[in-house]
């Protein structure tokens, strides 16, 4: 898709116009209802839909699908990275009015790091085609990783903070309480960082863990730049009221990391393949349709089998708690 300077331009005016919006709705700190949250989740899901239907008309079929290939898959990994948000707040005890603020801006350090890992990989892309076999073996790696971890037992998981975090702290020091929304504060005099500052950087500084996979994955859909970028960008900045609207039910999405292992392992024989065929080996490459309809079916079956399988377990907690726990007949003692 040939995409003019001006329409970059455009975009990114049109995308800080919309976080401006976001930021002056809630530069008020306030507990994010169920409804506040749900109606904003709409917004940008509505506006991310109306932007993929403009790339339909005028970029064509091809842009389009790629649009909404890479919006869904980076939809559904950023929900996978609500539970890494969950446990930031969790460590940095941030009040529940605070952390509308928190994610905002932890969002917008995401979405700038974002742009520099998409620009990246673009140029690198265009300058080496056998980066393909490494984006796609290392997706089919963390596709394996991933069922590893679901695997295991993470209800002690907590989050550690990471050594550029732990660096700014010594050195700029940290006050021992929140002060509103301020991210510094004058302390025994010497100006010193708050724990607002901290979790937003936290946050912020965690994506680019989160990067590593989800730019190789959306690679793997598209090399086009512009479908790239503005597909992470509607993903992250619906993030902050995703966060609200589903927090309580990230705990039965028992099945996600199962289901995004599939997606990743799918996405990574796409790129090995696409590959091959760009080596010159006559093998079959994925379409974007069979590509958007994977995803789409993956995603619908993980959620189903998630919500049965969280409701059969609060079942057996239930009849556990009324005392209703089988006993062993005599063979099995």
């Amino acid at each position: 898709m040939d995409v003019s300077p001006t329409l970059w331009v455009l975009t990114i005016a049109g995308l800080c116009a919309l976080i401006a919006v976001d930021f002056f709705i809630g530069r008020k700190p306030h507990d994010v209802s169920i409804k506040e949250a749900g109606i904003w989740t709409v917004v940008w899901i509505v506006l991310a839909a109306l932007f993929g239907l403009g790339l339909l008309i005028w970029g064509g079929g091809q842009a389009g699908g790629e649009f909404f290939a890479g919006y869904i898959t980076e939809k559904s990994l950023s929900v996978d990275n609500l539970f890494v948000f969950v446990l930031i707040m969790a460590k940095f005890a941030v009040p529940t009015q605070y952390q509308q603020r928190v994610l905002l801006v932890g969002v917008l350090i995401a979405l700038v790091l974002r742009a520099i890992f998409i620009a990246a990989g673009a140029a690198i892309l265009a300058s080496f085609s056998w980066v393909f076999y490494l984006f796609g073996a290392f997706l089919i790696w963390t596709a394996w990783k991933l069922i590893q971890e679901a695997r295991a037992d993470e209800e002690d998981e907590e989050y550690e903070e990471n050594k550029l975090l732990k660096a700014a702290e010594r050195r700029f020091g940290v006050a021992d309480r929140y002060h509103g929304t301020k991210l510094w504060i004058e302390q025994n005099g010497k100006r010193v960082m708050t724990p607002m500052l901290v979790v937003m950087l936290a946050i912020g500084t965690t994506d680019i863990l989160f990067a590593l996979d989800s730019i190789p994955a959306i690679f793997g859909l598209t090399q086009d730049p512009y479908i790239v970028f503005t597909a992470n960008a509607f993903a992250l900045m619906g993030l902050r009221q995703l966060y609200f609207l589903i927090g309580g039910l990230l705990r039965k999405l028992v099945h996600l990391s199962y289901g995004l292992s599939i997606i990743l392992g799918f996405i990574g024989v796409k790129l090995v393949l696409h590959a091959l065929h760009e080596s010159g080996v006559h093998v079959p490459e994925i379409s974007i349709p069979v590509s958007l309809g994977v995803i789409c079916a993956v995603l619908v079956v993980t959620t189903i089998t998630s919500l049965r399988a969280s409701r059969k377990q609060a079942e057996a907690e239930a009849t556990a708690d009324r005392g209703e726990i089988p006993v062993k007949n005599d063979i099995d003692v």
